[in-house]
Parts: structure tokens; C-alpha cells; sequence
């Protein structure tokens, strides 16, 4: 099966509906060596947001994060209970809200739910894909309520077509608007949610499962 070091190998339609390359984006940091983000309060969401499109200046995206060591999930409970969580399993794509999302390969809709606690995925859609006769699951955090409607599980979703949306922050989790994206080779049995973020003494097994998603992008 297609791994993480032979997706470039593969035909992927990008996730955004474009590829994100230097001059449309910008690397963004949110680990403690970012000193500039102690300065803000994380816990007020417009404040956050205000720093993540300062960030961005002229640039339509910013992204990163796949393995990061992240400080910003100290703002919600949702990831402190038992062994603290803050290291990052997918990748964000950070930019304006209600930017469309787009099918990588021909897919199924496996799940999905509002996962609505404060800091959590808020809605968010599994696909699953056949490749060479091998399961690839994608998962799409921090969309808008509407992106829920109209779907099914099931669902037949052509690649490069577009499927869903981010939402504005509170919908989204209460985030900055942004994709949370993730490839996932064994759900573990769930549905419609599955771990973005694990503690790191979790992250030898989640990093198996859990493949680089940088292709997609």
C-alpha cells in the first residue's frame, strides 16, 4: 500500500484545490520556540485569529504542523486530561473561512460528526479510499456546519470534487479558520473522530497509523 514515503508517486488532486507552494503560503510555528505566540492569549479566539492572518500577511495560506510539538492545545481542557496532549498527527492549512475542500482520490464517505466540545474538531468527515486494493482514510476537521447537510455515509465522492468547507470560529471547534487534515491507515475502529493530536508517549504508535499528509497539500 502507499506509504508515506510513496505518495508523491501517486496522482493526488490537491486538498485546497490548489498545491500550496512558496509564494501562496507561509510555514507557520506554534511550538515554544515561537516567542511571539506567548504574547498571545489563545484562549480568546479573535485574539488568536488576529495572530494567525497577521501571520499570513498577503500569503492565502499558511500550513505545517505534521509531528509538531504544539503549545497552543494548553487552551482547552479537551486535551489535558490524562497525559497532556501537544504532539500534532496531521497537518494545518490555515486561511479564510469557508475555502472549499476537495476529494484527493475517488472516495467514500466513512463518517461523520460534530465533534463540538471547545478546542475539538467541531464538524468533520472521514473519507475512506481504495488504493490498490489497501484502505487509506482521510479525515477533515474544522468545517462549517453546512459542509454536514447534505452528505450520507456511503456517499460516492469523485476526485477533485468538491465536497466540503472550513468553518468560522465558533462552528469549527472554536478555532482560527483552518483545515485540520489527516492520513490515517487504521481508524481503530471510530467513527467520525479520531485523535489530531496525541500525548508524547503515544506518538511511537499513532506515528504508524498516522502517515505524512504533506502530498495532499
Amino acid at each position: 500500500m502507499a506509504n508515506q514515503h510513496n505518495f508523491d508517486s501517486l496522482d493526488i488532486y490537491p486538498v485546497m484545490g490548489e498545491k500550496i507552494h512558496a509564494n501562496n503560503s507561509v510555514v507557520m510555528d506554534f511550538t515554544e520556540d515561537n516567542k511571539k505566540l506567548a504574547k498571545v492569549d489563545l484562549s480568546d479566539t479573535k485574539k488568536f485569529t488576529d495572530y494567525v492572518f497577521k501571520q499570513l500577511g498577503k500569503k492565502k495560506f499558511g500550513y505545517g504542523g505534521y509531528l509538531e510539538n504544539r503549545v497552543i492545545y494548553r487552551r482547552s481542557e479537551h486535551f489535558q486530561k490524562g497525559d497532556s496532549r501537544s504532539m500534532h498527527l496531521g497537518v494545518d492549512v490555515w486561511t479564510k473561512a469557508y475555502h472549499p475542500l476537495f476529494a484527493p482520490f475517488d472516495s467514500v464517505v466513512h463518517s461523520f460528526k460534530d465533534n463540538d466540545n471547545f478546542g475539538d474538531y467541531g464538524p468533520t468527515i472521514i473519507l475512506e479510499h481504495d488504493l490498490v486494493g489497501k484502505k487509506l482514510y482521510t479525515l477533515y476537521g474544522h468545517l462549517s456546519l453546512k459542509s454536514l447537510n447534505d452528505i450520507k455515509e456511503g456517499d460516492i465522492i469523485k476526485k477533485g470534487s468538491a465536497f466540503s468547507e472550513l468553518g468560522d470560529y465558533p462552528e469549527n471547534g472554536d478555532w482560527p479558520p483552518h483545515l485540520h487534515f489527516q492520513v490515517i491507515t487504521d481508524l481503530e475502529g471510530r467513527r467520525g473522530d479520531f485523535p489530531g493530536v496525541c500525548a508524547p508517549s503515544e506518538l511511537p504508535h499513532y506515528q504508524k497509523i498516522c502517515l505524512n499528509p504533506y502530498s495532499f497539500i
